[in-house]
């Protein structure tokens, strides 16, 4: 018997390895998808392709999506410096410069057209609305309104043939959660990478909201993070 398809949106972040590894225990075919949009922390797409591969996916796509034609965020346009902070209490104040126009839902749907073609019914997504930097994206309200979005939009979706469901595993679990959660899956962290402005050398900044937000996830969980120094 086959297995169900789902299509996994995968940046090589600890959010997305974790919920790659979730729909592989769920018995799931993985499809991968990974998005270049121009990112300043472009080291993440080469954490994809790690993995990815160490999941066992069935494909990993990689697409080119030129948000940097837009700008408008401290991710795609240099010119824009990447907000540091002292300590993690500082996150979450308003949405910060960081914030992606529109970037989840580029790439929901995206993962949404290649989902159809598949035939899979199954998007997973790691967004997470609880240890976050405050994007409007990664909200469930947003997640609940896509979905009938797609639904609407396709297709599939408008003969009745299609049950889309948009997984968001994470979406309501702390950093430490998550990360106790990808232990448990004997999930390797040391694959990943978090950081939004990473030196030359592709280490992490230490400083950015999502190195905050991971040094304070491994500290809560009692372990040490594998890319620390």
């Amino acid at each position: 018997m086959s297995k169900k398809k789902a299509v996994v949106l995968v940046s090589g972040g600890l959010d997305s390895t974790t919920c790659l590894v979730l729909a592989k225990k769920q018995g799931f075919e993985l499809y991968a998808l990974t998005l270049f949009y121009g990112q300043r922390h472009e080291v993440e797409l080469k954490a994809a392709r790690k993995v990815s591969k160490a999941c066992g996916v069935k494909k990993q796509l990689e697409l080119k999506v030129p948000l940097t034609a837009f700008g408008g965020s401290a991710l795609t346009d240099k010119k824009m410096k990447v907000p540091k902070q002292a300590t993690v209490k500082a996150i979450g104040k308003g949405i910060p410069s960081t914030y992606v126009p529109a970037r989840n839902t580029v790439f929901l749907s995206l993962a949404l057209a290649w989902a159809e073609v598949l035939q899979a019914e199954h998007i997973f997504i790691g967004v997470n609305a609880l240890d976050y930097s405050g994007y409007p994206d990664c909200r469930p309200e947003f997640i609940q309104a896509f979905e009938r979005l797609a639904k609407l939009a396709t297709k599939k979706g408008v003969q009745g043939t299609w049950k889309l469901k948009i997984h968001t595993p994470l979406i309501h679990m702390s950093k430490a959660q998550i990360i106790k959660t990808g232990l448990k899956l004997k999930i390797n962290y040391g694959l990943t990478h978090s950081c939004y402005d990473p030196k030359a050398n592709g280490a992490a900044c230490g400083c950015c909201d999502s190195c905050l937000l991971r040094a304070k996830g491994f500290q809560e969980a009692g372990v040490k993070d594998p890319i620390s120094g």
